[in-house]
C-alpha cells in the first residue's frame, strides 16, 4: 500500500514524522549560532581568557563545518540512495542524525565536536530531498505541494520554538543541554519514521553517475550560485546575532532567545510569503528580495546599538531572507530539467555552501578587530554579489530564448 492510497489519519501520521526530523534538522543547524559565547567559552578556555572575540571567531567553525557537511552530503547521498525504499533510506537518516547529535552532546573536545557537526551535516540535505518525495505522494494527487509544505513546517517551527528554547537551556544547563534536546527528537522521529512512513519503493535503474548529469546545466550553477552567495549574506549576519546583542545593543544574555523568536517568526512569515510571491511571479520575487534584503542589513549594520531597533531589524532581515528561499527552490528546479530529485537536494547544498561562507567571512572580520557589526556588512556585500548573479541568469535565460525563436524554422503555407 502506498501512502497515496492510506486514510487520511495515517498520512497525517507520516507528515508528523518527517516535520519532527524536519524540526530537529532547524534546531541543530541553527541553536549553535546562539551559544557561539558560551560554546567557545566552555571548549576554548585559553583564548576565550586571552581574547574572547577570537575564540567566537572559531567557534564559528562549527557552522561552517555542518554547512559543509550539507553541501557534501546531500548531493551525493541523494543520488547514491535513488535506487533503494524510501521509507528504509529516511529510517537510515533519521537515526544517522540521532547518532552524529548524540556525540555532539557527547565529545570533549572542540576538534572532536567540529567533527561531529560536520558528520551531522551530512544527512540533511538527504532528509529534505528524499523526505519531500515521501511528502509530496502521501496526501495523493491534487495535494502534494501541501504535503511538502506540512513537513517544511517543522523547520519553520524550530526557529520560532526549538531554537530559542535551545537557546536558553543550553545558557542555563550548559551548551551541550541543547544537543541532547537534539538527539532525543531525532530519537522519536527515527521511531516514528520506521512506525508509520509506508513503503515507497526506490528505482534500481537510478546511479549516482546519472543523477549528477544536472551539473551539465549551466543554469544550475548559475542558481546555485545565487542561492549560495546572496543567501550567505543572511548568514554572515545570523551567526553572530548572540554576541551583537550582548556586546553592540548591550541587553542581557537572556534577551538572546528572544531575539532568536524574532527571527524565527521572521522567517516562517517570510518563507509563506515566498512562496506565494514566486507562483505570480518568481523573477521579480527572487530579484526584488535580494535587493530588500541589501537594504535591510544596512539599515541593521546601522541601528544594531538599539535593542529595540535590532530585535524589529532581525524580525525583517529573517522575514526578507526567508523570502527567497522558496524562490531559488521553484528556480533551481525549473531548470534542472528532469533532474528533480537530485536538485530538491541541491537546493540545501547551495544555501548551506551560504551558510558556511557567510559564517566564515562574518568570523573573519571579527577576528581583524573589526567588531561585531562587521559581520552585517559582509552579508550586504554578499546579498548584492547574490543579487548580480540573479540579474545574470535571467539575462542569459532570456538571450538563450530569443535565439531559440530567431532560428525556429518558419512555415510558410502555400
Amino acid at each position: 500500500m502506498t501512502s497515496s492510497t492510506r486514510s487520511g489519519g495515517a498520512a497525517t501520521w507520516t507528515l508528523l514524522s518527517l516535520a519532527i526530523g524536519s524540526f530537529g534538522i532547524g534546531m541543530t543547524e541553527f541553536v549553535v549560532m546562539g551559544l557561539l559565547p558560551d560554546i567557545a567559552q566552555d571548549l576554548l578556555p585559553s583564548l576565550w581568557a586571552a581574547r574572547p572575540e577570537d575564540a567566537i571567531s572559531q567557534a564559528g567553525w562549527l557552522i561552517t563545518l555542518y554547512a559543509l557537511g550539507v553541501v557534501v552530503g546531500a548531493p551525493t547521498i541523494a543520488g547514491s540512495v535513488a535506487k533503494y525504499p524510501r521509507h528504509r533510506v529516511m529510517v537510515v537518516l533519521a537515526l544517522a542524525l540521532t547518532v552524529f547529535n548524540t556525540l555532539t552532546f557527547l565529545l570533549p573536545e572542540f576538534e572532536l565536536v567540529a567533527a561531529s557537526r560536520f558528520l551531522a551535516g551530512l544527512p540533511h540535505g538527504a532528509f529534505f530531498g528524499i523526505g519531500a518525495l515521501v511528502a509530496a505522494d502521501a496526501l495523493g494527487p491534487g495535494k502534494r505541494a501541501k504535503g511538502v509544505a506540512f513537513v517544511l513546517t517543522g523547520l519553520t517551527v524550530a526557529n520560532v520554538v526549538g531554537v530559542p528554547l535551545g537557546t536558553f537551556l543550553g545558557q542555563q544547563l550548559g551548551w551541550r543541554a541543547a544537543f541532547l534536546v537534539v538527539a532525543v527528537i531525532f530519537g522519536l522521529a527515527t521511531a516514528l519514521i520506521a512506525v508509520f512512513v509506508p513503503a515507497h519503493a526506490g528505482d534500481p535503474g537510478r546511479t549516482l553517475r546519472a543523477e549528477l548529469g544536472v551539473f551539465r546545466i549551466g543554469q544550475v550553477w548559475l542558481t546555485l550560485a545565487v542561492g549560495a552567495i546572496g543567501f550567505g549574506g543572511f548568514f554572515a549576519a545570523y551567526s553572530y546575532f548572540a554576541p551583537m546583542v550582548t556586546d553592540v545593543a548591550g541587553a542581557p544574555t537572556w534577551v538572546v532567545p528572544l531575539v532568536m523568536v524574532l527571527m524565527g517568526l521572521g522567517m516562517t512569515a517570510g518563507n509563506l510569503i515566498g512562496g506565494h510571491l514566486a507562483d505570480r511571479d518568481l523573477r521579480r520575487t527572487l530579484l526584488g528580495g535580494l535587493a530588500a534584503l541589501v537594504v535591510v542589513q544596512s539599515i541593521l549594520a546601522l541601528t544594531a546599538s538599539s535593542i529595540i531597533a535590532l530585535g524589529a531589524m532581525v524580525f525583517v532581515v529573517g522575514l526578507t531572507s526567508s523570502a527567497v528561499i522558496p524562490t531559488i527552490q521553484i528556480r533551481l528546479m525549473d531548470v534542472a530539467g528532469e533532474n528533480q530529485s537530485i536538485a530538491a537536494a541541491l537546493n540545501h547544498s547551495a544555501l548551506n555552501i551560504g551558510n558556511a561562507l557567510g559564517a566564515f567571512l562574518g568570523g573573519a572580520v571579527i577576528a581583524s578587530g573589526l567588531g561585531f557589526v562587521a559581520p552585517v556588512w559582509v552579508g550586504v556585500v554578499l546579498a548584492a554579489a547574490g543579487l548580480c548573479l540573479a540579474a545574470v541568469s535571467f539575462a542569459a535565460e532570456r538571450r538563450t530564448r530569443l535565439r531559440a525563436a530567431l532560428t525556429r524554422p518558419v512555415c510558410v503555407q502555400s
